[in-house]
């Protein structure tokens, strides 16, 4: 693994952490206009004012804001390094509970070349750039990447979980049904102990892969600039939630798709064109489809949702010689690889320039949504997908490829505000 270390955190005052239900936002890129706004509205001192402010230069905004509220007291910096596990204890579409363990650490940063920190997705260079310019101007981690490792004997999850079996959470705050915890360590012994534990791990990014490349760069940066340069300061790092993938807690929900705005689409047509490749099962509803995945094992089967429609498709041909022959087996795998490669692209057209910038394409985490955004004659079409498992993920992530865009969604998202990383 790489090198993982204790940090001193910003975090919001003693005072403050009592009302942090009102005080954590979700990450940047799941933030809609409406919840920006309803997040600027329940504090002066939510983390959205720093994570994505509404001002006209965003990045000055935050910064100034920091500065303020660390010179204020709202803001401390802790006076020892610590490391600070993290429990979510959330909900299942079933209604089943569930607790994901990890914690953050301060993170050293790597090339993907270097193998040591693997991505499993593409990523786009707009949010690269406006990442940058936020750790530019703050010279802060505002929020965390998640980062996936993988120790079947769960040496750390179990010291964690003693730890906050006999101490109180420093942070205890629910956010749209999500009861988010967070304890402090700062035992060097038990610090060291988990260390340890994860030295030979390699991590793999499952979420903020924009983050963590946005991280190198601004690193590199930092290098170039920086004549004394050691490598041991603290831009070389990156605030980091580590979580094992053996945790019972771990949950990949799917990514739908909605197709938009394509010349003379038809859906009778692309129904035909369909049973050429595929089994194609008449469905009634949103709960058949949910049966019919149930029922279906294939990785290659999906809801196809058009207005007045429903139906489930399963491949009924050998997938390979429809793909790249270039691709790994690892993605020719994939159900995502193959809807892209042959449902969007050779039969629908849409190019990858346009998957690339949703010119015809939307994702949706909600398969209701699916069938609402059809309904309301939004979309033309909409693909209900299977969930990618862990197991895929780490597969492709070692062959050194990266998925489709938005193959995954690990749920829930690491909530911003629970704490800062300074980055000098």
């Amino acid at each position: 693994m790489p090198e993982i270390v204790p940090f001193k955190g910003i975090l919001y005052s003693a005072e403050l952490r009592l009302i942090a239900s009102e005080l954590i936002c979700p990450p940047y890129d799941v933030i809609s206009e409406e919840l920006q706004q309803q997040l600027y509205q329940s504090s002066l001192f939510n983390a959205i004012r720093l994570e994505l402010p509404l001002e006209s230069d965003p990045y000055t905004a935050a910064a100034s804001r920091l500065g303020e509220w660390l010179h204020d007291g709202e803001l401390m910096k802790d006076p020892v390094p610590a490391i600070y596990p993290y429990f979510q204890t959330f909900k299942d579409s079933e209604g089943n509970s569930h607790t994901r363990s990890g914690f953050f650490a301060a993170m050293r940063l790597h090339e993907f070349a270097e193998k040591k920190v693997l991505p499993h997705e593409k990523t786009l260079s707009g949010p690269k750039a406006d990442r940058l310019n936020l750790f530019r101007k703050t010279k802060t981690n505002i929020s965390s990447i998640f980062g996936l490792y993988a120790d079947e004997s769960k040496a750390a999850d179990h010291l964690m979980k003693a730890f906050a079996a006999t101490h109180e959470p420093i942070v205890d705050a629910l956010f749209q049904g999500v009861k988010n915890q967070m304890w402090r360590i700062t035992d060097t012994e038990l610090v060291t102990r988990i260390q340890n534990s994860l030295l030979e791990r390699t991590v793999y990014i499952a979420d903020g892969h924009h983050r963590y490349e946005t991280g190198v760069n601004y690193r590199n940066e930092c290098a170039a600039a920086n004549p004394s340069h050691t490598g041991q300061e603290p831009y070389n790092f990156i605030l980091t939630y580590l979580a094992n993938i053996y945790d019972e807690g771990l949950i990949i929900f799917p990514i739908h798709r909605l197709v938009h705005s394509l010349e003379g689409f038809d859906a009778a047509s692309l129904k035909q064109r369909l049973q050429e490749f595929f089994t194609v099962t008449e469905l009634q509803d949103r709960a058949a489809l949910k049966a019919f995945f149930e029922s279906e094992p294939s990785n290659y089967a999906y809801g196809v949702v058009t207005s007045g429609t429903v139906f489930g498709i399963s491949l009924k041909v050998d997938p390979f010689p429809l793909l790249d022959s270039s691709r790994p087996e690892t993605l020719k795998r994939l159900g995502l690889v193959l809807l892209h490669d042959l449902v969007l692209g050779r039969l629908l057209g849409i190019t990858q320039e346009a998957m690339a910038k949703q010119t015809n394409l939307l994702y949706v985490k909600d398969d209701r949504e699916v069938f609402e955004s059809v309904a309301s004659g939004r979309v033309q079409v909409g693909f209900v997908v299977k969930p990618t498992t862990v197991e895929q993920v780490l597969a492709v992530s070692e062959t050194g490829e990266v998925m489709p865009q938005k193959s995954t969604f690990f749920y829930p998202k690491i909530m911003t505000g629970l704490l800062f990383n300074p980055l000098e």
